[in-house]
């Protein structure tokens, strides 16, 4: 019976780590990279295998400000080619497509728009675990590209709550 018990938790240790979430997904802030000021809270999640992730509260702004700065830009795979302006920041779904590339915590070949611009990306994903180093804590790589133009954004992790109370 000893025996029993003993394998059944190693398949269960076993099994948890086959199924335990990409270290992308979670909770996360946004900061400025030229004022290093938090920008947004932010939840990243996998769903079928592709990765995607909605502004849950802006840092500034108002809660139910729409992405004014996109007036008369819509794309046929964002929002069912809705206005962009029509589109309120927080609650919407900006990152969309992204699979995996090199393995965990690696995405790529997908797509963010800036609510601020209105502009759409190819958009890149870069989980780097905090190593005491260059990355005091969890940090995720954000980077958008415009053909061989990009920039990189990187973000730090939150809980749930802190994404959320950005105001």
């Amino acid at each position: 019976m000893k025996k029993f018990i003993a394998l059944l938790a190693v398949m269960l240790v076993g099994a948890g780590i086959c199924f335990a979430a990409d270290p992308a997904e979670g909770y996360w802030i946004s900061y400025d990279e030229k004022t290093n000021e938090a920008t947004a809270g932010w939840h990243i999640w996998v769903d079928n295998g592709v990765l995607k992730g909605e502004i849950l509260s802006l840092a500034g702004k108002p809660q139910d400000e729409k992405a004014t700065a996109g007036k008369g830009k819509s794309y046929p795979d964002f929002q069912n080619g809705a206005d962009l302006a029509t589109v309120t920041v927080v609650g919407t779904q900006w990152i969309w497509g992204l699979t995996q590339t090199k393995g965990e915590g690696n995405w790529g070949k997908g797509y963010i728009i800036d609510p601020g611009s209105g502009s759409k990306y190819t958009c890149t994903v870069t989980f780097h675990a905090a190593d005491g180093k260059k990355y005091k804590e969890d940090t995720l790589e954000m980077r958008g590209s415009l053909g061989p133009f990009g920039r990189s954004q990187f973000w730090k992790r939150a809980t749930k709550e802190a994404a959320s109370a950005l105001r």
